[in-house]
């Protein structure tokens, strides 16, 4: 039972954590109709730049903020350059696009920081356990929970009580009603665009002191991350924090649990029965 409580723990952390990926991903899918592969290599970007930042400043927090900030500007430049052309274009285009430019961020990672693996460490001060119903759990596990709630709860205000949030909607349901309005479309698209690759940073920078940091780390999370906003509903925040729940415990029991590779069988078992009930997700914003 204590194993599988610590599994439960684990598999709700690494459920926030494809929140924090799937949250800039659904949104930027259900409100631009543009299908961003190229979304895990901003997970990978701000794992990069958190360690590089870390190693120049000796301080974590400035890391993770230097590293959102730098991801978001990356985001931005792949918004202007590459997304804004294809907005108009079919799926398939946007989707072989987006993955040039996984395959050119990979190579600029491995020339930038090499081949070889890194290592973040895990903050002094989060460094321990604590005592959780006669187990030790690592408090930076804790942490990350703590903080993608703080994320959600954040969006959820955002997206529900700002003059934003309601553009946002608007844009998710239609926006063709949204540019006859006078809205700057544009600006709107880049401001979401910039916002999922931040998620992502975050993402890639809370997983960096777990993981190791590696030129393709992205490519793995990408696959979770579309199931999850398949399940959740395209465009919908809060079907992406239940799917991503969802698809984190079932993942981690499963490793745990069962055989090697039974874990992935269950969660596109549950992603085929989902879409059999509901084939546009738990909570889609689109009728």
């Amino acid at each position: 039972m204590s194993l599988i409580f610590e599994q439960l723990l684990n598999g709700v952390q690494f459920g926030m954590m494809l929140f924090l990926m799937a949250s800039g991903l659904t949104l930027v899918v259900g409100i631009m109709n543009f299908i961003n592969l190229a979304h895990g290599t901003l997970y990978m970007t701000g794992a990069f730049l958190a360690v590089t930042f870390q190693l120049l400043t000796g301080n974590y927090l400035l890391a993770l903020g230097l590293a959102i900030v730098g991801t978001a500007l990356v985001g931005l430049v792949i918004e202007v350059l590459v997304a804004q052309p294809l907005y108009q274009r079919d799926h398939l285009d946007q989707v072989l696009c987006t993955f040039g430019i996984i395959l050119f961020l990979n190579e600029l990672a491995r020339v930038i920081w090499g081949s070889a693996p890194l290592r973040m460490d895990v903050p002094k001060m989060l460094d321990s356990s604590v005592d959780l119903a006669g187990i030790g759990y690592p408090i930076y596990r804790l942490v990350i929970i703590a903080v993608s709630a703080a994320v959600a709860v954040g969006l959820h205000l955002v997206i529900t009580r700002t003059r934003l949030g309601m553009l946002i909607r608007a844009g998710a349901a239609d926006r063709t009603m949204v540019v006859g309005l006078g809205v700057n479309i544009q600006l709107l698209y880049a401001l979401v665009f910039a916002a999922g690759a931040a998620l992502a940073a975050l993402a890639g920078i809370l997983a960096a002191p777990l993981f190791t940091v590696q030129t393709g780390m992205g490519d793995h999370i990408l696959i979770l991350t579309l199931v999850v906003i398949v399940i959740g509903g395209i465009g919908s925040v809060h079907g992406a924090l239940i799917a991503a729940l969802l698809v984190g415990v079932i993942d981690t029991i499963g490793r745990v649990t069962l055989p090697t590779g039974f874990g992935n069988v269950l969660i596109y078992m549950l992603m085929a029965m989902i879409l059999f009930w509901r084939p546009r997700g738990l909570f889609s914003t689109h009728g």
